[in-house]
């Protein structure tokens, strides 16, 4: 079967896994309509939700222990912890900011490594670069799944996801299914 996708490397497939499960992202936030953005889940509001699977991603997917790892400009103390309200509130806008920072940070780690580095540790790190990257594919979709529950439940509309199969959109598309 032909199906475009190079299957050659792991590299070239948790490539591939990881630029579907970012546009996947990119979609569920944008289907997440103004009127939720700010509706409270399981105590925290909507955006906290997405934040905290954001700054995990962020953070975990590379290496949890890098000395030199840079908060967000917009973070806080435990603003991305689920168990603590924060006074702050994040807008759409610094959201999208953010996604966009950890979209291009994330492709060019990806780029640089090779099957061989998977087995590496990270400076400072008990965790395999492998184990990085699918324990925060476990942790994205986790959270991932709640999210676009929260949408499906107050909207009736479900995001659309690629899957292993579905072409990237081109131009405009229904973010819905």
């Amino acid at each position: 079967m032909d199906d475009g996708m190079e299957q050659n490397s792991l590299i070239e497939i948790i490539e591939e896994q990881t630029n579907r499960a970012l546009w996947e992202v990119r979609n569920v936030i944008d289907c997440v309509p103004d009127e939720l953005w700010n509706k409270e889940y399981c105590g925290m509001p909507c955006w906290k939700h997405i934040y905290h699977m954001l700054h995990s991603l962020d953070l975990w997917y590379i290496n949890p222990r890098d000395k030199n790892y840079e908060e967000p400009a917009v973070h806080e103390k435990d603003l991305n912890n689920l168990d603590v309200i924060s006074d702050k509130q994040l807008l759409r806008g610094e959201i999208e900011d953010y996604f966009i920072r950890i979209e291009q940070k994330l492709r060019k780690y990806i780029s640089g490594l090779t099957d061989e580095q998977l087995l590496e540790y990270p400076s400072n790190c008990e965790y395999c670069k492998f184990t990085l990257i699918l324990a925060q594919f476990r942790h994205l979709h986790s959270h991932m799944g709640m999210i676009m529950g929260f949408i499906i439940d107050d909207t009736g509309l479900w995001p659309r996801v690629l899957g292993l199969e579905n072409p990237f959109p081109a131009g405009k598309y229904d973010k819905y299914l």
